[in-house]
């Protein structure tokens, strides 16, 4: 990273720790950046003030203080004077609640002490990237798909609805970062595509990307799917086993359902995204992993910090940038371009040429709800073409497609007609349609948790 000419970055350290400030600023400078030191806030802010830099690293206690109350307090006069610069504060794993503070207050990063040069290095780049990115375009000039399409690798995102276009503005401008991303939408908004679009457009997009569904993982397994372990690790364990974030080391590793990790999950996952290392179960030797971490949820992680189910410092962790995806019914613009591309895709999976919609069916699709977003819409227009003889589909073939309540007259199969098996999986199918796809409610009127849903997915091929 040779940062080598005139237009180098320069950040400002500030801490009254010689060794710190000598440590920091020559880790920088090998990297490349122009350096700048500061022993209290008061000379950080004058030098702010005269010259601002790029970035600011600074402690979060000065004299004999430990309270963190000087460094809150330093990060809001930069802020106020400069809101636009970037601040890393550095703190002590004990005082986490206190970055989470400086997080609220306009942080950009929190590095815990004992750090690392890679971890320094990292979240450097990283701030400076997101910076960099977030620079605003021409005043007034909303972003158009052309334009997109011309900068980014946008495929299989379809739409030009206004919200749409300025959430995959977003997406275009961090790819090139290391930022984590929280994808957040309902069901079937298409959070898995737009994730592997972050990756598609990255600078790790030769490299692996690992799709890791949360929601499917039981508690008693999570360090052993995630880290890996050792043969002998537990009874079952047979052999050596690579965890997800070793597979992805280099890469993007893509965490759905983050909303659903049960408390001690989010400790272990926080340790991973906060240091960058971890230890195989069953071994005592600490890895290091170089990864890009995406999320998404369909919860409010903002509801579940304030009720004491999610961490706030992991939330945090997981949402430098955070991008909303509009549900379906939102988009009404798109949803023709968006079912004609359906309808072409799956003409062709099953060998049915020439199919389109009439001008009355393509109204109706636009007009109707879609709680289940573009699932939903995907699955009625394949249940139609299955069911129509016909080269064009009118509203009658929607009208059969099974969105609408099933007649309450159903009857249990006859006895060695079925398996349990395929019973079960005939229900889940059932319930899928039946709550156009949202994976709670379905669980509920199941009876049965989200995980273990999940694993009857895996279990039967079932597409959640």
């Amino acid at each position: 990273m040779n940062r080598s000419g005139k237009n180098r970055e320069t950040i400002l350290v500030v801490d009254d720790e010689s060794s710190v400030v000598t440590s920091l600023s020559l880790l920088l400078r090998q990297a490349g950046y122009a350096v700048r030191v500061a022993a209290s806030p008061r000379e950080a802010l004058e030098t702010i003030g005269d010259n601002p830099p790029h970035l600011v690293i600074q402690d979060m206690n000065f004299s004999r203080q430990t309270t963190g109350e000087e460094g809150l307090k330093l990060l809001g006069d930069i802020k106020a004077l400069r809101p636009e610069l970037p601040v890393i504060l550095l703190t002590a794993w004990g005082s986490i609640q206190l970055a989470v503070e400086g997080m609220r207050a306009g942080a950009s990063d929190f590095v815990t002490k004992p750090w690392t040069h890679p971890q320094i290095l990292q979240s450097v780049a990283t701030a400076l990237g997101v910076a960099t990115a977030n620079l605003p375009g021409k005043p007034g000039a909303p972003v158009t798909r052309a334009e997109l399409d011309e900068k980014y690798n946008f495929q299989d995102l379809f739409g030009s609805d206004p919200v749409f276009l300025k959430a995959l503005d977003v997406i275009g401008r961090v790819s090139g970062t290391d930022a984590s991303v929280l994808i957040t939408g309902e069901s079937g908004t298409g959070k898995e595509l737009i994730a592997e679009a972050i990756h598609r457009n990255s600078r790790r997009r030769d490299a692996a990307f690992v799709k890791v569904n949360l929601g499917g993982i039981p508690a008693q397994l999570f360090e052993s799917e995630m880290f890996g372990h050792v043969k002998g690790a537990f009874t079952d364990a047979r052999l050596d086993r690579r965890g997800r974030f070793e597979v992805a080391h280099g890469g993007t590793i893509f965490l759905d359902e983050v909303g659903d990790l049960d408390p001690g999950a989010q400790v272990k996952l926080l340790r991973v995204l906060q240091d960058r290392t971890y230890e195989v179960l069953g071994s005592s030797v600490t890895r290091s992993v170089d990864v890009r971490v995406i999320s998404a949820t369909n919860r409010n992680l903002a509801e579940l910090v304030a009720t004491g189910r999610f961490r706030e410092d992991l939330l945090y962790r997981l949402n430098l940038i955070s991008v909303h995806l509009p549900p379906l019914r939102e988009r009404p613009g798109d949803i023709a371009q968006v079912a004609e591309q359906f309808l072409a895709s799956m003409a062709a999976v099953y060998h049915r040429e020439n199919m389109a919609f009439s001008p009355a069916a393509l109204r109706w699709l636009q007009h109707q709800p879609w709680n289940g977003n573009f699932r939903q819409l995907k699955h009625t227009i394949e249940r139609a073409l299955l069911v129509s003889r016909n080269a064009v589909l009118e509203i009658e073939d929607f009208q059969t497609d099974g969105t609408t309540a099933e007649p309450s007259t159903d009857r249990l199969p006859q006895v060695g007609s079925m398996t349990m098996d395929e019973i079960e999986k005939a229900m889940i199918l059932k319930a899928m349609r039946q709550y156009d796809g949202n994976v709670s409610r379905v669980a509920d009127a199941l009876g049965i948790s989200r995980p273990a849903l999940y694993r009857r997915f895996e279990k039967y091929g079932i597409e959640g």
